[in-house]
């Protein structure tokens, strides 16, 4: 396909008039922001520097395509958090009206689960399909593997974590499983032929059982659009404009997606930068953004380049940086502040001597009347903030710190929510083995039997009575388990109620299981029944609470009441698009 970029904004205007606009544009906006806000149809690419307001040139195009005449729901917003998306939604709304609301914005897998939830029998699922979280499907993957007995021979056979995440990288990059071992995991190429068979069993035995893993909703809609150009056609005719945020970091299922979503109308808007790629590790593929005007016809590529963040010696420092890379679009951060202190880089002898020197640098700030919570420590993974947070502990610095646990990885909250799984999927046989070995005298092995029982005996599992095999050591307690069950799935019943009953039959399970630290686990199952009182559904509260799990850091801090605004540690990942002093 020949490569023709326009570099102009001559182009056709979206539908409807601009005369008569309620929004200044010209007057909110710099002059690349504007151009960028208000470009015509056709497919536009926005290389965005850091700091330059690409979020709020995002938020001012959305605004002009409701004003210009396009219907808010036939615009589709993709970003990679569904918080970013209801801020833009919500900001966009306040700028232009409440039409912006009725913008479909969410996440890529938010969106192909909403495609799924309604066309999944096409390809042979449920429509009551469980979305597996990363820990869940690892939790599959241990029991297939000790199952079929693979890893028997004397080469060490990659565990459950690893599986998962090398199933997931093949998926997420495009790759066969011979490519992803080769490039990624080359100690297991020779366990190749083995390998493939788990991963053959892994993807049937979650079709048996209707359940799809995070991977599995974006390829499942791929699936789902090339074998059914119907309902490609259908889903694709409802995006007259497709927004994407972050491009840099979509892998390739997701750009893929792009282009279905677009293949009707072909207005598809795209923010990036290339020299922002952190997401490598889950298959983000910053050459998408490279590969867009190869992609797209008539590409129009804009940059944004002012910076509103930073001073003039960090960005030159930035920039220096960024003409190092390979490939890269040719882009010079510029800002208004000319002055500011120059960037330090401190070597460390040790990890003791540089909590030692960050934390004195805090209390230095402190010292200056800089609030904590506008100073932030940032680390590659959260185990490397381990010294820093021994150090902080020991001069009684208050942190918060952010890009760890989640409330749905939490092992007593996924307890619960496995048995609302089994009542929304009751071929979920992933959650009825966890939701059954709670129960005293029920090991692995019975609770398969159990499984095998409940599933092949009976069409509805939760319709089993009184005169089901179970052992007298365990029977009463398994009645109840059941009875619960069919309370909780009574149309009548809210699903904030629904919580409550399991967690009122969880009780006595979870002080047993978790008898030396109960008391500090039990305020994340109040956290749960609130957060259940928000949904009217039961499947979307899952799919939420999967989708777009909230941080125990985040509640934590809700429930703080500390006088001092602690102290910010957090992953790069998770303090992406937050400002500090």
């Amino acid at each position: 396909m020949a490569r023709r970029i326009v570099l102009s904004s001559d182009r056709d205007e979206p539908s409807g008039s601009t005369k008569d606009l309620t929004i200044d544009y010209a007057e909110d906006l710099n002059e690349q922001q504007y151009a960028a806000a208000t470009a015509g149809e056709g497919p536009l690419l926005i290389v965005a520097g850091a700091g330059t307001g690409k979020t709020r040139t995002l938020i001012y195009r959305l605004a002009y395509l409701v004003e210009t005449g396009t219907r808010p729901q036939q615009i589709v917003l993709l970003t990679f958090t569904r918080r970013a998306a209801n801020d833009m939604t919500a900001r966009a709304s306040t700028l232009l009206d409440g039409r912006c609301e009725k913008v479909r914005g969410g996440t890529f897998h938010a969106f192909c689960l909403e495609v799924l939830r309604r066309h999944a029998e096409a390809i042979e699922f449920p429509r009551n399909f469980t979305v597996l979280d990363a820990a869940d499907a690892a939790d599959v993957l241990s029991v297939l593997r000790a199952r079929g007995d693979y890893g028997d021979g004397e080469e060490r056979f990659p565990q459950k974590n690893t599986l998962y995440s090398m199933f997931s990288s093949a998926t997420n990059r495009d790759e066969t499983l011979g490519e992803t071992l080769t490039k990624r995991y080359p100690q297991f190429t020779t366990l190749h032929a083995e390998l493939k068979s788990l991963c053959n069993e892994y993807r049937q035995y979650k079709k048996e059982h209707g359940l799809m893993d995070f991977d599995d909703l974006l390829e499942r809609t791929l699936e789902l659009f090339d074998e059914d150009d119907d309902v490609r056609h259908q889903v694709a005719s409802r995006c007259r404009h497709v927004l994407v945020d972050e491009y840099q970091d979509t892998n390739a299922l997701q750009a893929r997606l792009v282009r279905r979503f677009a293949s009707v109308h072909g207005n598809v808007t795209v923010v990036g930068d290339d020299a922002q790629s952190i997401y490598k590790f889950r298959g983000a593929d910053f050459r998408n953004i490279f590969r867009f005007p190869d992609q797209f016809d008539d590409t129009e590529i804009l940059k944004l380049e002012r910076n509103y963040r930073s001073t003039q010696p960090i960005l030159d420092l930035a920039n220096h940086v960024i003409e190092q890379a390979d490939r890269s679009y040719d882009k010079t951060l510029f800002t208004e502040k000319t002055e500011g202190e120059l960037p330090a880089l401190v070597p460390a002898a040790d990890g003791d001597m540089e909590a030692r020197f960050v934390a004195e640098m805090v209390l230095r700030l402190r010292e200056q009347d800089v609030p904590l919570s506008d100073v932030a420590v940032l680390f590659r993974s959260s185990h490397n903030a381990y010294d820093l947070e021994v150090e902080l502990n020991q001069r009684n610095i208050p942190f918060v710190k952010y890009g760890g646990m989640k409330l749905n990885e939490a092992a007593h909250i996924k307890d619960v929510l496995a048995h609302l799984k089994v009542v929304e999927n009751p071929q979920d046989a992933a959650s009825w083995n966890r939701a059954l070995q709670l129960i005293h005298g029920i090991g692995p092995k019975t609770a398969q039997s159990l499984i095998e029982w409940t599933t092949e005996t009976a069409e509805d599992p939760l319709t089993l009575g009184d005169d089901a095999p179970f052992s007298d050591r365990y029977a009463a307690r398994l009645k109840q388990l059941f009875s619960t069950l069919r309370h909780v799935r009574k149309e009548d019943t809210s699903v904030n109620e629904q919580v409550e009953a399991i967690l009122d039959y969880y009780q006595p399970l979870f002080e047993n299981k978790y008898a030396d630290d109960h008391p500090k686990r039990e305020p994340d199952l109040g956290h749960l029944a609130g957060l259940a009182a928000n949904h009217e559904s039961r499947q979307r509260f899952l799919s939420s609470l999967t989708l777009d799990p909230i941080e125990l850091t985040a509640l934590d801090q809700e429930a703080a009441e500390d006088d001092e605004p602690p102290l910010v540690l957090s992953t790069i990942h998770s303090a992406k698009g937050l400002e500090f002093h």
